[in-house]
């Protein structure tokens, strides 16, 4: 039995065996910093990442650069979820921005506790409706339990002659006139 040794005095031969077998185990060189971090962690391993974070989902044909700003985005969107704000992260993670008008912003007041989200896609995420389903249900996982949405989705482009397409969002207000 050696002098550091935590084990017993009535430890098995087996257990002593373990525990030699084990004892370097501790000098491998892990660089823990380097590991939780989601711009330095290594590919193979942000799905772990992803995981430890309590992402609600993760799917492995996203480009690298969505799954690393999922992983920056984690801890404020689980902070935040079940408000308006957290739902605009959850979009932007996914290298995306929308409009979210509720229902009280509208011309007329539509149904309380409802929304709609108008998506816009960027130039360099995936196009394709496996992906905007994956932002739908981040977005269902994200909002208040309470609220319904309407989804429309739309793609950001711009033109080769120097035309730039641009989506304005418009903010509705309601105004109310007495006369006197």
């Amino acid at each position: 039995m050696s002098s550091n040794s935590l084990l017993p005095p009535n430890a098995t031969a087996a257990e002593r065996a373990l525990e030699t077998t084990t004892a370097t185990a501790s000098d491998l060189p892990v660089q823990l910093r380097s590991l939780w971090n989601p711009d330095t962690c290594p590919a193979d391993l942000l799905p772990w990442l992803a995981w430890a974070l309590s992402l609600d989902s993760w799917q492995p044909y996203w480009p690298e650069r969505i799954k690393r700003q999922r992983i920056r985005d984690a801890i404020e969107i689980q902070r935040r979820k079940g408000t308006a704000r957290s739902v605009r992260d959850v979009v932007r993670s996914f290298g995306s921005s929308l409009t979210i008008r509720e229902w009280w912003q509208r011309s007329t007041p539509g149904e309380p506790h409802t929304f709609d989200v108008t998506l816009s896609l960027g130039a360099d995420v995936p196009n394709t409706a496996e992906y905007q389903q994956d932002i739908v249900d981040e977005i269902s996982r994200t909002k208040p339990v309470r609220s319904h949405f309407t989804f429309t989705a739309g793609l950001n482009a711009t033109a080769g002659i120097g035309i730039v397409a641009v989506a304005r969002p418009y903010i509705y207000r309601r105004l109310t006139a007495t006369a006197d």
